[in-house]
């Protein structure tokens, strides 16, 4: 038989951890969500399409929205943009697919070429010559009233294929 004490007491206890519950339950996903939470890839503006010189790889500057947990940045980051006389256009992320160093466009050769440990890449991001695994990363994009906006990621190095990190 229970008396009225225990059973107010059993009560007040109920109440107590119905209390906690719902102050753990948010508070547990506001600190655990931002780890739990997929990242996306940020979308950033590379110009206009317009002042894009044709058959000439040029190198642009776009500036992302970083998320880390809470925080959030902007970084700026490059890409190389290649418009062809087809109207056909090519984003590139611009670190070599070896192990990650900057490339740049050499107007004499008309290749892309990688100073670290002699990669060389076509117009078409093609590997031409050295030790890269793969074909320059090539990076989604959009044309937006007549900018070109770019969706940025990161690749690993070294890979055989072509792994976002």
């Amino acid at each position: 038989m229970t008396t009225r004490r225990q059973l107010l007491g059993r009560l007040t206890g109920l109440v107590a951890a119905a209390i906690g519950a719902i102050v753990a339950v948010p508070a547990a996903g506001y600190l655990i969500g931002p780890a739990l939470r997929r990242a996306t890839a940020p979308r950033a503006g590379a110009g206009t399409i317009a002042e894009l010189p044709v058959d000439q790889p040029v190198q642009r500057e776009v500036v992302v929205e970083t998320r880390d947990g809470w925080l959030k940045g902007e970084q700026t980051k490059g890409v190389w943009v290649d418009k062809r006389s087809t109207g056909e256009i090519n984003v590139y992320n611009p670190h070599c697919t070896h192990l990650g160093c900057a490339f740049k466009w050499s107007q004499n050769t008309q290749q892309f070429l990688c100073p670290c440990h002699g990669g060389v890449y076509d117009l078409d991001g093609r590997v031409l010559a050295g030790p890269p695994p793969r074909p320059l990363d090539r990076m989604e994009h959009a044309i937006e009233d007549g900018r070109l906006i770019v969706t940025y990621v990161d690749f690993k190095s070294g890979a055989s294929k072509k792994i976002p990190i």
